[in-house]
């Protein structure tokens, strides 16, 4: 291993060009969220802080940086959806991350169609090959190791209903890569698509083929 390291203290500044831990994490799934504020308005942004963290239930969860629209909905409704970001979807995706007002559409800005959803009020984006309705399970507002609060809070939700386009179903399992999703990497502008040829099989110790 080499010794020939930059080293840094995050409380001090990382004396980078930029914040290198969102590329070391990385790259990311991303959280492309549907809401719907309790008057009704809807909101479609992409979160870079999220994952998967439960099976049963299944429960994913994002974090906003801020008191955004996105978890000010979800408090108000107890609901929201996760679509999948392909890289078709790439630049809608983007578009639905502006900086605008709350009663801002952005379906309507990204040039999406919200498609109703089975067992939530909020919509899916019908592009997405793939959704998960969730209603919120916990808000958590995250703090630092000294008890400070920060301005980020955790949400986490079940997801109640799933949809998969059936191409992406092969002989009964999910292909990853079919459905080119895109990640977050670091930098102001870096993502990541998925293809076939990056995969490679390692099954755990114990549980390999017969």
């Amino acid at each position: 291993m080499s010794t020939d390291a930059h080293f840094y203290e995050p409380k001090d500044g990382h004396g980078l060009v930029h914040d290198p831990f969102n590329a070391i994490v990385g790259p990311r799934p991303i959280g492309w969220i549907s809401s719907r504020a309790g008057n009704g308005v809807l909101n479609l942004a992409p979160y870079s802080f999220f994952n998967a963290f439960n099976y049963t239930p299944p429960i994913i969860g994002f974090a906003s940086v801020g008191a955004k629209d996105t978890l000010r909905n979800i408090q108000e409704t107890g609901e929201f959806c996760w679509n999948l970001a392909t890289k078709n979807l790439a630049a809608p995706m983007n578009q639905s991350c502006a900086a605008v007002p709350p009663d801002v559409n952005e379906f309507e800005l990204a040039g999406l169609t919200p498609a109703p959803s089975r067992l939530v009020q909020v919509p899916r984006v019908a592009e997405s090959p793939v959704s998960f309705e969730c209603r919120m399970s916990q808000i958590v507002r995250l703090q630092s190791a000294t008890g400070s609060e920060t301005n980020t809070w955790l949400v986490l939700g079940e997801v109640v209903a799933v949809h998969i386009a059936r191409q992406l179903l092969r002989d009964g399992v999910y292909d990853t890569a079919a459905a080119s999703p895109i990640l977050r990497g670091g930098g102001p502008a870096d993502y990541f698509e998925i293809k076939p040829d990056a995969l490679f099989r390692m099954y755990r110790p114990g549980q390999e083929p017969a």
